[in-house]
Order: C-alpha cells, then sequence, then structure tokens
C-alpha cells in the first residue's frame, strides 16, 4: 500500500492536497491542521521508506537549491529527499548565478518560474526571500534565514510525535538564544498546542512582532507561550529540552561576549535534571559541546538529536510532496 493510499484512509490527505503550489516562508503560513496532516503524512513516508514501499511523486520535477550560507543537513536532507521522491536537485551558490553579478531577484524568481517546479533558498535576509515569493509563480521554500528555520522547526515537531505520541499538552523547553530557531519553535509550538518555555539572557529575547503573532495562533490551540531569564525555571517538569548555538551564523565575531552572556545557560545534567525523568534532550545541530551542551548530555541516552536530524529528511519530503506534487 503506498503512502498516499495510507494517507487517504486517514482523510489527511485532503489536507495536503490545498498546499500544491504554496509558499513555506515560516510555519504559521499554514494552518494547525495542514501542519498536523505535514507531521502525520511524514510519519507515514517515513514508516514507507523504511520498509522499501515509497512512491515517487516527484517525477519529472525539479527542485532548484540557493544557498548564500554553509549547509550540512538542510542541503543533503533536501537533495536527497528529491532523489528519493523521484525528482532532480539542482545546488546553486549564488556565485552561480547571475545574483552574483548583480541581477534582480524579481528578475532571478521570473526566469526560475519558468525552468523549474520550486526553489529552496538558504539565506541571510528574511526579506529577500518574501520578495523572491512576491515574484516567483512557483512554491518557495524557506531553508533558513536571520529570521526563521520551519523546515527544522516541520522536522522537530516529528521528532516529538514519534517520541511521545502527541503534541498538544507537551512542554518544551527552550534554553539559549532568542534566535531564528526560537522563533519557528515558537510558531511550531502556538499551531500544534505544545506549551512551550523560552528562557533567554536579558537582551537576548526573541522578535517582539514573533512573539504577538505566535500568540494570537496560540489561542487556536490552547498553547501556553512562556518567557523568562531563568533556564531552571523553562526547565522544570519539561518533557523535553532544546537549545541551539550560542553565535549563530554571521555572529561569529561575537563568539567571545556571547559565551560570557550565556553564562549559566549551558544544558548540563543539573539542569536535565530539573525535567521529567525520561525528559528528552533537542539540537538542531551543529553543537559545541562545552558551551550550550555538555558532553553528558548530548551524548547521553536521553539526547535523541540523531534521530532529529534524520527527521529533516523525512518532514522535507512530506513538504516537497504536499508543495509541488
Amino acid at each position: 500500500m503506498s503512502v498516499n493510499q495510507a494517507t487517504a484512509r486517514t482523510g489527511e490527505i485532503s489536507t495536503l492536497s490545498p498546499l500544491q503550489g504554496r509558499d513555506c516562508l515560516t510555519l504559521l503560513d499554514f494552518t494547525p491542521r495542514e501542519i498536523q496532516g505535514l507531521v502525520d503524512e511524514a510519519l507515514g513516508m517515513k514508516q514507507a521508506w523504511k520498509e522499501g514501499k515509497a512512491d515517487r511523486p516527484l517525477t519529472g520535477k525539479t527542485l532548484a537549491m540557493i544557498f548564500d550560507k554553509p549547509s550540512t543537513r538542510t542541503r543533503i536532507s533536501f537533495e536527497t529527499g528529491m532523489a528519493q521522491l523521484g525528482g532532480h536537485p539542482l545546488h546553486l551558490n549564488r556565485g552561480d548565478l547571475q545574483l552574483g553579478r548583480g541581477e534582480s531577484l524579481p528578475d532571478t524568481a521570473r526566469v526560475l518560474s519558468g525552468y523549474v517546479d520550486a526553489v529552496l533558498i538558504r539565506t541571510f535576509s528574511h526579506e529577500a526571500v518574501e520578495e523572491l515569493a512576491r515574484r516567483a509563480s512557483i512554491p518557495i521554500i524557506n531553508g533558513l534565514t536571520d529570521l526563521h528555520h520551519p523546515c527544522q522547526a516541520l522536522a522537530d515537531l516529528l521528532t516529538l510525535k514519534e517520541s511521545r505520541g502527541r503534541l498538544a499538552g507537551l512542554t518544551l523547553a527552550y534554553i539559549g538564544d532568542g534566535n531564528n530557531m526560537l522563533h519557528s519553535l515558537l510558531e511550531a509550538a502556538a499551531a500544534t498546542g505544545i506549551h512551550l518555555r523560552a528562557a533567554t539572557p536579558q537582551g537576548y529575547e526573541p522578535d517582539p512582532a514573533i512573539i504577538r503573532r505566535a500568540r494570537k495562533a496560540a489561542t487556536r490551540t490552547g498553547a501556553d507561550l512562556y518567557f523568562t531569564s531563568d533556564p531552571r525555571e523553562a526547565a522544570t517538569g519539561a518533557d523535553a529540552i532544546y537549545t541551539d548555538v550560542w553565535a549563530s551564523m554571521g555572529q561569529e565575531e561575537e563568539k567571545e561576549r556571547r559565551i560570557r552572556d550565556f553564562a549559566g545557560f549551558q544544558v548540563d545534567p543539573a539542569l536535565m535534571s530539573l525535567a521529567k525523568p525520561d525528559a528528552l534532550f533537542m539540537h538542531c545541530l551543529p553543537a559545541y559541546r562545552g558551551l550550550e551542551v555538555s558532553a553528558e548530555v548530548i551524548d547521553g541516552p536521553r539526547s535523541i538529536v540523531f534521530p532529529q536530524a534524520e527527521n529533516r529528511l523525512h518532514a522535507q519530503k512530506a513538504l516537497l510532496a504536499a508543495l509541488i506534487g
């Protein structure tokens, strides 16, 4: 039985078919029901792939992938996923395009719309991705910007659903920088009923506009979004603890100052002990042992960072099939 047949029996396919031709710039571009449908479809696709029963719904389709930032998980998972779905991934750096010589984004968007079926872009400016989406007539997928990382957050939802059997009502503690990862986790939690407690140092809080948008979405699902500067308060009683690097790409010159400012925010065994006894540890990777997380935690029995990384592949396959298929 194909994944699509299995999904159709549950009625979920009806939540995914309206996604065809849509963009994925942030997770709140989708309704809570659509996000749940993507997570369920990803679970089905993962099981089918493990059993050797995967479909190839994107045969003859091409995904252009533009990278202004280096990548391990985003590039390899999208390239592999597109190939597994039967499509063709086309890897491009800015220097490979006339963008590197000053061609405008609107012109590039219109040209690519005539050649390929979707564009993945991993870049710095979120406004540039929005401009690309406005001008293109094909789906645009945000592979990461300085403001959002929706594909990672979708994989995180898949990982939590797979590990805990549910999303609504779980408590997720985020410890660290109020960066693009936290922004997308706020939106993911708001859309699925996860209670998210975010502990960030003073001066490193998430974007207020993104908080407002997430809180508005949370009113539909009952998610509680709580903010503090105390990591212990956030971790207490959590089902999972999540962290990210303290200095993201483009912030390397701030590393020493950030190490000082983030003192006390390392996820170590003492912090994990405040969470539930079976609490999980999550990290979007790459990780720096001895900074945002201790080796004992990330390499310990409660760490699920590598299944979480693998789930980028399966979550993004569901996204690609829904947007392009």
